[in-house]
């Protein structure tokens, strides 16, 4: 958002304060910014407390630079721009001095500390009319978030410096080294554990609670490839019927200005004052956007193929001038939601776990949900590897216009066979040279 200044020489952006509202039924995130106000003064009440929560969203999910890695990084989405830096990521070799790979990092990070405010300072505020259900709200949501930031940087990174604390001065962090992966993921479980208890489990598209957190914790197990776990936390959210489902057909999720349905497990609200960014990236032209980021023709050949795509081919139009575009963020006041955790996830995550751990009938059955919504037959594959094949090629077409590919074939160990990637070095991101220049505790990825 463009209040937030960030400041390229500092280890770790200092956010201000802001409010995003959220809707009408959302109250109690509609407060006004007091972005003018000191840090150290900000959260002292139940409605300072309320508008430090709302910076923590309003700075989530970071903009169009983290989603580029995900979706550049795959083998759907071609750039159709002129800046050589972004076809880095098609190429897979990308520089240090990549202003998407500076960007995505100052922007997580910035998140992280307005979370670290909230954490910090929410539990010892002293205000009659902040409940402490409310106020354990507030903590939660912030915790969640945290979590989810913290799972980017690791998958995309690796290990990352722990920032825990509010930064209050650029100097704050600097010396910290980076934590391994497998402690930074650590830090993602432990924010998630803090976070359940505190979370009602109610139902609420926009904002974490205890059964967003149960999402997180699938996806999260499925990256550990704790198949147990990745399936008991799924099966959470499908259970959960009345609130959660596969919704019929496909493009029902998204199409004709939905913003909320039974399929959203957690989306990013947006509206016509506080537009989504990523709309402008992928329509065209003559639809006031740049169409930099394009479905490719291999992309284009498998959603239109009625036995691969099915009716997911609403993903996709053509301009005027029979360019293929992507569909999926088209709101012409950029009011598009971004679409971070939905059911078909779910459904998808406890197929691949299921199909680790033998059970291929039930691996089969969710796979097949997926694609019966869809309008497809049901999967012919019968082996435990031709069913983990069929499960990625359907997260594939399911997920194409959202970040998920390269994240996917990274985490299986099949972004080399896939992407021809020779180097198992850049299936991580290069530490950002400004960082590196402004900390020498930290130490680059190898391979950079």
């Amino acid at each position: 958002m463009d209040m937030y200044k960030i400041n390229k020489k500092a280890l770790y952006a200092i956010p201000l304060i802001a409010a995003v509202t959220l809707s009408a039924c959302q109250k109690f995130l509609d407060v006004e910014p007091r972005a003018s106000i000191s840090d150290k003064q900000t959260i002292f009440d139940a409605s300072s407390a309320e508008t430090a929560l709302n910076g923590v969203y309003g700075s989530f999910y970071y903009g169009t630079s983290f989603e580029s890695i995900g979706y550049l990084s795959g083998d759907n989405i071609q750039w159709t721009g002129s800046h050589s830096s972004i076809q880095e990521f098609i190429n897979h070799h990308v520089s240090a001095e990549n202003e998407n790979i500076s960007g995505a990092w100052d922007a997580i990070y910035s998140t992280v500390n307005r979370a670290n405010n909230v954490i910090s300072k929410v539990p010892q505020v002293t205000d009659p009319s902040l409940s402490d259900s409310l106020k354990n709200q507030i903590t939660g949501e912030a915790y969640f978030i945290r979590a989810l930031a913290y799972f980017d940087l690791a998958r995309t990174w690796g290990g990352v410096p722990l920032i825990t604390e509010p930064t209050t001065s650029p100097a704050d962090n600097i010396g910290i080294p980076r934590s391994s992966q497998q402690e930074t993921y650590a830090q993602v479980l432990k924010d998630l554990n803090t976070a359940e208890p505190l979370l009602p489990e109610t139902t609420d598209r926009y904002r974490a609670t205890r059964k967003t957190v149960w999402a997180l914790k699938a996806r999260y197990y499925l990256y550990q490839k704790d198949w147990k776990n990745a399936e008991a936390y799924a099966d959470k959210l499908i259970n959960d019927s009345a609130n959660y489902r596969l919704i019929k057909p496909y493009g029902s999720f998204f199409q004709n200005n939905v913003q909320a349905n039974q399929e959203a497990v957690f989306y990013i609200f947006h509206s016509s004052s506080e537009p989504n960014g990523e709309r402008g990236s992928w329509q065209p032209q003559q639809n006031g956007g740049t169409r930099q980021w394009a479905p490719n023709d291999a992309f284009v050949a498998l959603v239109n193929n009625p036995a691969i795509g099915g009716n997911r081919n609403v993903l996709v139009a053509q301009d005027n001038q029979g360019r293929w575009y992507g569909n999926l963020y088209y709101r012409s006041d950029g009011s598009d939601p971004n679409y971070i955790i939905r059911i078909a996830e779910l459904y998808l995550i406890r197929a691949e776990a299921r199909a680790q751990q033998n059970n291929l009938s039930g691996a089969l059955q969710d796979l097949d949900a997926v694609r019966d919504r869809a309008g497809l037959e049901k999967s012919t594959a019968s082996t435990q590897a031709d069913i983990l094949l069929a499960i990625e090629n359907e997260c594939r077409i399911e997920f194409a216009l959202e970040p998920h590919r390269w994240y996917d074939l990274v985490r299986t160990g099949r972004a080399g066979t896939v992407l021809g990637i020779k180097d198992a070095d850049y299936f991580l991101m290069p530490i950002p040279a400004d960082q590196l220049l402004a900390d020498k505790a930290l130490e680059q990825n190898h391979g950079y």
